[in-house]
């Protein structure tokens, strides 16, 4: 049974739902669980703006990340799980290939991820991650869907 859970959180209801299978699992089997935030820090690195300061809002963004792993990290323990949780940094990095690389350097054997359920237009847009981890994944992706979207 699987031994080592990775679980990648945002401040979604669909990631909270993921997360609480993935807890649920992870305590059901007594597997460790890692929960990881990305935070995407190239999006205000050029400090092309006059009015605004790329540092400030670099450090804005690395605490709300936080604020983010330590809900998810919170929830995790009041369903009875004992998570380890990081951040990751990307400089305009591919999301999905970033979690691939720390699940792999973490050896997880399971992946469990909301998917938002984009289609259409929007899916064209916005791509999906949860997409990107389960096609070049080498461990099992367990995707859960919001049913009320």
């Amino acid at each position: 049974m699987y031994q080592r859970i990775f679980v990648p959180v945002d401040d979604s209801e669909t990631s909270n739902l993921a997360l609480d299978e993935g807890c649920k699992l992870a305590v059901e089997v007594g597997a460790q669980l890692r929960l990881v935030h990305v935070i995407d820090l190239a999006q205000f690195g050029w400090g092309g703006t006059e009015f605004l300061d790329a540092a400030d809002l670099q450090k804005s963004i690395k605490q709300a990340g936080e604020q983010v792993l330590a809900q998810a990290e919170q929830r995790a323990r009041k369903l009875g799980a004992s998570p380890e949780a990081h951040i990751l940094e990307s400089w305009g990095d591919k999301i999905a290939a970033m979690l691939l690389d720390d699940a792999k350097s973490w050896r997880a054997d399971l992946v469990v991820m909301g998917t938002h359920g984009w289609s259409g237009l929007m899916h064209l847009l916005m791509g999906s991650v949860a997409e990107g981890v389960l096609k070049h994944a080498d461990v099992p992706v367990l995707l859960v869907r919001n049913p009320g979207r």
